[in-house]
């Protein structure tokens, strides 16, 4: 079984256009945002990222801290030492107490507000970075759990963004940097700010603190659905990907994420038919999912509909010009496919 990553803070020394946030707005938020340090029992230190939530308080994975020795927060060139954790370890995140950390607090946004293609940007120390980095992303699912979201978008991140910010194109903390699945073609998933408000009011440990394992760390047959798909998904095991999306759609009948991958299992399965039908039903309770929309043109012009898969193209490029052109590109081939068997 391929494993997943949470981009393990752990350094041992060892699409459409983006519609870019104001400078000067992005470099104060930089503030905010701050690196980890841990000391690990077997004399490793381990680097990950953190963000200032409130004064003397820092959010980060709790896989980052978890079990260290001594947890410090460098900022501006200068080392603090924590004094409390606070922790939540089902969501992987941890808040860490510090005396005299005098900078930026973050202003907490609300992850479940968030829509499908929204600009996001997040703030980290990747690699373990001099200086804080930035990439600019959008929205593209939201996955339901625990009376909260996970976000996935198109940030990319690496060792040591851990912990790191996602923020909406407001300046809103919206997410934490937390996780990436197997793969090539990775997908990356930030926690939930609603449990970052809902850990500021739990009681703090001392440090060291022993935690369990999150949710992403449960056995396969216990993890999310979310989770659960993306290696049939990635390894185009169609009948197993439509078993895993039919169990996830009964289990969970309100989520259009369980839909949306029935529907690409049925689609590969040439069952165009019902995976149009499924594919017009979710865009039709989501304006904003460009993936059903891309995978409905793509059924359109499977069942030679190409002037219905023209009018799919023209409306996903409204919402996510990237998909779109990729459509268009499958359209022209079909179009000069069909012209040179008419001889025109």
């Amino acid at each position: 079984m391929k494993n997943w990553f949470a981009f393990l803070s752990l350094i041992f020394c060892a699409c459409s256009a983006f519609a870019l946030p104001p400078e000067g707005m992005v470099y104060q938020l930089k503030s905010s945002v701050v690196k980890i340090r841990v000391i690990l029992p077997n004399g490793h230190y381990g680097v990950g990222s953190g963000v200032v939530v409130a004064k003397d308080q820092v959010v980060t994975n709790c896989h980052v801290v978890r079990n260290a020795s001594a947890i410090n927060v460098i900022k501006f060139g200068e080392s603090h030492r924590a004094t409390s954790i606070k922790a939540d370890w089902q969501h992987d995140l941890c808040i860490i107490g510090f005396d005299g950390l005098d900078t930026t607090i973050a202003e907490l946004g609300v992850s479940k507000d968030l829509q499908y293609e929204q600009p996001v940007f997040t703030i980290s120390f990747p690699n373990n970075a001099p200086k804080p980095l930035t990439t600019y992303g959008f929205i593209k699912a939201l996955y339901p759990l625990d009376d909260s979201v996970i976000i996935r978008s198109t940030n990319d991140f690496r060792m040591g963004a851990s912990g790191g910010a996602m923020f909406s194109d407001d300046g809103k903390l919206v997410g934490i940097i937390t996780l990436k699945s197997p793969g090539r073609n990775a997908f990356y998933y930030n926690m939930s700010v609603e449990w970052v408000k809902r850990l500021l009011d739990q009681p703090a440990l001392e440090i060291p603190a022993a935690g369990q394992p999150p949710f992403w760390d449960a056995p396969e047959e216990k993890r999310p659905y979310f989770m659960r798909v993306i290696q049939p998904y990635q390894t185009e095991d169609w009948p197993m990907l439509k078993k895993i999306a039919s169990e996830w759609a009964q289990a969970e009948p309100n989520t259009t994420e369980a839909m949306h991958y029935l529907a690409i299992a049925e689609f590969n399965l040439k069952d165009y038919a019902q995976a149009t039908a499924h594919f017009q039903q979710l865009y039709a309770q989501n304006k904003r999912h460009s993936g059903a929309l891309y995978y409905l043109g793509l059924s359109e012009i499977a069942a030679g509909k190409t002037q219905e898969a023209t009018k799919t193209a023209a409306t996903l490029n409204e919402i996510d010009q990237e998909s779109a052109n990729l459509l268009n590109e499958k359209l022209k081939v079909v179009q000069q496919t069909n012209c040179q068997t008419a001889n025109c």
